[in-house]
């Protein structure tokens, strides 16, 4: 497995929709094994193919404490087919938005077709906080950043942050 490049804000792929996948093949696979690696690599739960620079529909995803077994999610071609009218605000952050969090408001619950690891369609009905991860990630497949969710003044002072941050590190 190879950890592959991460794109951080503002990479123009972050904000491009993401192409369906047409092939389901072994270099699919070694893909969603290459994403998982570089999630677990950055200390994420989730990741997207256009945050690796790849404009397809695939996510991964493991929401598993350090002290579980490790449960990831293989998604490709995802699909929210229902949301609950409840809403939930949990605090998100994002690997291509590195160091920064914000208050996001999503619904609490939703459904998602999609097809798993082995080219078999699935359904997961996700709640807490993976509904609140499936949404992020699925997100990213239509060019849509978490920061996106939030009020104009509190991305510019998000913003703000992140470009500071950088240049303390340059």
């Amino acid at each position: 497995m190879t950890k592959l490049k991460l794109y951080e804000y503002p990479h123009p792929i972050l904000k491009k929709k993401a192409l369906k996948v047409e092939s389901f093949d072994a270099s699919l696979r070694k893909l969603l094994d290459d994403m998982l690696e570089t999630m677990y690599a950055c200390n994420g739960c989730g990741l997207a193919a256009p945050q690796v620079g790849i404009s397809q529909r695939i996510v991964v995803i493991d929401i598993a404490h350090e002290d579980e077994e490790p449960a990831p999610l293989y998604m490709v071609n995802p699909e929210i087919i229902w949301r609950s009218d409840e809403q939930k605000i949990c605090e998100e952050g994002c690997l291509s938005v590195p160091g920064q969090r914000a208050e996001v408001e999503r619904p609490a619950s939703v459904k998602v077709k999609y097809i798993d690891y082995n080219g078999k369609p699935q359904e997961l009905l996700a709640d807490e906080f993976l509904a609140v991860a499936v949404q992020h990630e699925l997100d990213h497949l239509d060019g849509i950043l978490y920061i996106d969710h939030i009020s104009r003044l509190k991305r510019q002072m998000l913003l703000k942050k992140l470009d500071k941050q950088r240049k303390e590190q340059a």
